[in-house]
C-alpha cells in the first residue's frame, strides 16, 4: 500500500518519510528493551540488571541526543509558524519530563524500582513521537519557506557523534524498516536461522528441549506493525552473548529473521518452538 506524502518538494517529503522512520526505529528500540526488563524482572535477576543498564546507556546516546538534536535543528522553525508554536512549547515541556524519567531511571536502585519508570518513558515517548509525526513535521515539509530536508541535515549533523544516528546507511535502513514492518513481503531466510539447522526437535515432541524459564520473552503480536521489527531489534541488543530469549510472533517472521541475519551475521541462531496457527514462538540465541 503507498502512502501519500505531502511536502512542498520532493526532497522535504523523502525527509518526512526519513524523519518518521528514524522515529519508529527509536521508539521500537526503546519498547524492545523496556519489555525485556519487564519480563526479566522476575525470571533472571542478573539479566535483569544488564537490561537495566543497557536502557540507561540506549537513553543516553540515542533517546537524549535526539531531543537535543531536535530542540536546536527543527523547534525553532516549527516555533516559527503560527499554528505550531504552542504544540512546540509543550513538545519541549514533553522532553524536560524525558530527561526526568532517564535520570530517574538511571538512579533507580535495581531493576526492580526502574520497571514502572521505564514503561513511563516508554509511554511518553511514544505519544510524544506521534505529535511530531502527525503535526509537527508535516506543517514544516509543507511550509513552502521552510527547508525540512535542509533541517533534518542540520539535526543529523548536530548528531553526528552519535554512531547511531546521521548517517545516509541509518536513513536507508530506516526507511527500509519502515517498509518492512508489517512483516507481508517475502523474505529470505538467515544462514544462522534456518529452522532445520537450529539444534533440538523444536519443542514439538517432548523431549524436554525446551526454553529455561529464566529466558525473557518477548510478545509482538500486540506491537503495532511501524514499530515491531524496530521492537526485536531493540531487544536484541538488551541480549548478551551465549544468552538466549523468546520471541512470540503472529506469523512464521522470515522476513524479520532475514533482516536480523542481515545486521548481525551469524550472530544469532534460530529454534523454532511451535509453529503457528495463533503464534509462532523462537528462541533466537546469541553466539
Amino acid at each position: 500500500m503507498s502512502v501519500l506524502t505531502l511536502a512542498s518538494d520532493p526532497q522535504d517529503a523523502a525527509a518526512l518519510e526519513s524523519a518518521e522512520a528514524h522515529h519508529a526505529r527509536l521508539a521500537g528500540e526503546l519498547a524492545g528493551r523496556v519489555q525485556m526488563l519487564l519480563t526479566a524482572v522476575g525470571r533472571d535477576p542478573g539479566a535483569a540488571e544488564r537490561i537495566h543498564a543497557g536502557l540507561v546507556a540506549f537513553c543516553d546516546r540515542s533517546l537524549l541526543p535526539h531531543a537535543a538534536a531536535e530542540e536546536a535543528a527543527l523547534y525553532p522553525a516549527a516555533h516559527g509558524l503560527p499554528e505550531a508554536r504552542l504544540l512546540v512549547e509543550s513538545l519541549v515541556g514533553e522532553h524536560r519530563c524525558l530527561a526526568t524519567l532517564a535520570d530517574t531511571l538511571r538512579a533507580a536502585p535495581g531493576p526492580a524500582d526502574a520497571a514502572a519508570d521505564a514503561r513511563a518513558l516508554q509511554v511518553l515517548f511514544e505519544e510524544h513521537v506521534a505529535k511530531e509525526n502527525g503535526l509537527v513535521l508535516p506543517l514544516l515539509a509543507l511550509a513552502p519557506e521552510v527547508s525540512l530536508a535542509g533541517l533534518m541535515t542540520d539535526m543529523h549533523r548536530r548528531l553526528a557523534g552519535d554512531p547511531r544516528a546521521g548517517s545516509a546507511g541509518d536513513d536507508a535502513r530506516d526507511a527500509r524498516d519502515a517498509r518492512d514492518a508489517g512483516g507481508a513481503a517475502e523474505g529470505r531466510a538467515p544462514r544462522a536461522g534456518r529452522p532445520e539447522e537450529a539444534g533440538g526437535c523444536g519443542g514439538a515432541c517432548g523431549c524436554g528441549d525446551a526454553p529455561e524459564a529464566a529466558e525473557p520473552e518477548l510478545d509482538v503480536r500486540e506491537v503495532p506493525h511501524a514499530l515491531r521489527h524496530a521492537t526485536v531489534f531493540g531487544a536484541l541488543d538488551a541480549v548478551p552473548a551465549g544468552t538466549a530469549m523468546v520471541l512470540v510472533a503472529p506469523h512464521d517472521p522470515l522476513p524479520l529473521l532475514a533482516q536480523i541475519e542481515q545486521r548481525h551475521p551469524g550472530a544469532f541462531s534460530v529454534e523454532y518452538l511451535v509453529r503457528g496457527p495463533e503464534a509462532w514462538r523462537l528462541r533466537l540465541s546469541r553466539h
